[in-house]
């Protein structure tokens, strides 16, 4: 049977694209080009004014998103939405104390140390440089290494007395932010339990501005990138910072707490934990190469295990995106807003991938009525005020004819 229904025009948008001569079309992408740089450049400096606000406002709404689970997880089991928020912000900020009086002086401290022993650290890595120079040389091969160790000697250098010059300004810097920040800070977590306990009616109000038709597919979209992306993302740095910071321990790394969650905290960016390998690991190589090699090895097996056991393929299976769009994605949110941007940088691109998606089906869906229309008209002809019945519905409706047998003489 064939749907005698209709079929959907096109929109105004598509009708006038494909007017276009390919001439015109080109001249209307180089000039929807320049609009989009404009656009661009206008949000970075709305977003560069209304910084802090929207900084808030933005940890906020991903704290409260996360902390929504198990608030709802708990609704379902009887508790009303208000005491339910109250004991998951409760236990939330008492696991946020927890850390923070416990992991994090020890983190400080071994950074303090960290910068202390650097200048020992640059001159035995030197003398690494100097050995393998010689060892170079014995064997006959034409390599020095000697303008290289200069150069490095010289950046090494350069670049501690900046990190000394951060460190003795260390306790200034944390006076400030106790003064400058403390409202922020205030207004996040008074932002989170509003959000938990409002965040469906603010979101409600925020999608209503959108077409009716496409309120709840933006909805699920927005509400499965984010969680995907993030829940995979923080057992996956979860799960690096702990196994990590274990086995450095066993290892006896120097300064393995400091450097487990480094790793780990840069593992919440796509990207993030092999940079964070490669640095600790340099650092550890500079002081003996044979406990860098024992760092790195155990760090990529840690990341694999958790990336493709624990936490399996997040980037691939959960956002979608090519690696490289992913990192376009990482470059373009850390122009626009910093770390902040980072994080929010591939949801975002997801969202953008969507409804790019969303758009290209609809033209072929489109397309492909309009084509099976054509098809059909085409197919059969009934004559002017007769109904259009196709041909299968003919053979079925019309009798067969009936033999006649004539009787035998």
């Amino acid at each position: 049977m064939v749907s005698s229904g209709t079929p959907k025009p096109k929109s105004r948008l598509l009708n006038w694209w494909d007017s276009l001569t390919p001439l015109s079309r080109a001249l209307a992408i180089a000039l929807a080009a320049p609009l989009t740089v404009l656009n661009a450049w206008a949000f970075s400096s709305i977003f560069s004014y209304f910084r802090s606000l929207l900084v808030v406002l933005i940890v906020a709404s991903l704290f409260a998103f996360l902390l929504n689970y198990p608030v709802s997880w708990l609704q379902k089991r009887g508790t009303p939405r208000t005491q339910a928020a109250i004991v998951v912000f409760l236990l939330a900020l008492l696991g946020v104390l927890v850390l923070a009086v416990t992991l994090l002086p020890l983190a400080i401290a071994q950074a303090q140390q960290l910068v202390v022993r650097l200048p020992e650290w640059f001159d035995s890595g030197q003398r690494q440089l100097v050995m393998l120079d010689q060892r170079l040389t014995d064997m006959g091969l034409p390599v020095s290494l000697d303008g290289i160790i200069v150069q490095i000697n010289d950046r090494l250098k350069s670049q501690l007395q900046s990190i000394a010059g951060k460190a003795l300004n260390l306790t200034l810097d944390l006076a400030v932010f106790t003064v400058a920040k403390l409202i922020d800070v205030l207004l996040t977590f008074i932002s989170i339990f509003y959000l938990l306990q409002h965040g469906d009616e603010v979101w409600e109000n925020i999608v209503g501005w959108l077409p009716t038709r496409i309120q709840e597919p933006f909805s699920n979209t927005l509400r499965l990138s984010f969680q995907n992306y993030f829940l995979g993302q923080i057992i996956s740095s979860t799960c690096m910072a702990v196994g990590l910071t274990s086995i450095f321990w066993v290892l006896k790394v120097p300064f393995g707490l400091l450097f487990g969650l480094t790793i780990g905290f840069m593992a919440l960016v796509p990207f993030g934990g092999s940079v964070g390998i490669a640095i600790v690991t340099f650092l550890v190589g500079l002081r003996d190469i044979g406990t860098a090699a024992q760092v790195l090895a155990v760090a990529l097996i840690v990341q694999q295990i958790v990336e493709n056991g624990i936490a399996p393929r997040v980037l691939g299976s959960v956002t979608g995106l090519n690696p490289f769009w992913v990192f376009v994605a990482i470059l373009t949110g850390a122009r626009v807003g910093g770390f902040l941007g980072v994080v929010v940088a591939v949801p975002t691109a997801v969202m953008v991938r969507e409804a790019l998606d969303a758009i290209r089906s609809t033209r072929k869906n489109v397309e492909i009525i309009l084509n099976d229309s054509e098809h059909h008209d085409s197919s059969y002809y009934t004559p002017s005020g007769s109904s259009q019945i196709p041909p299968g519905e003919m053979l079925e409706t019309t009798p067969a004819p009936t033999e006649t047998v004539s009787p035998q003489s």
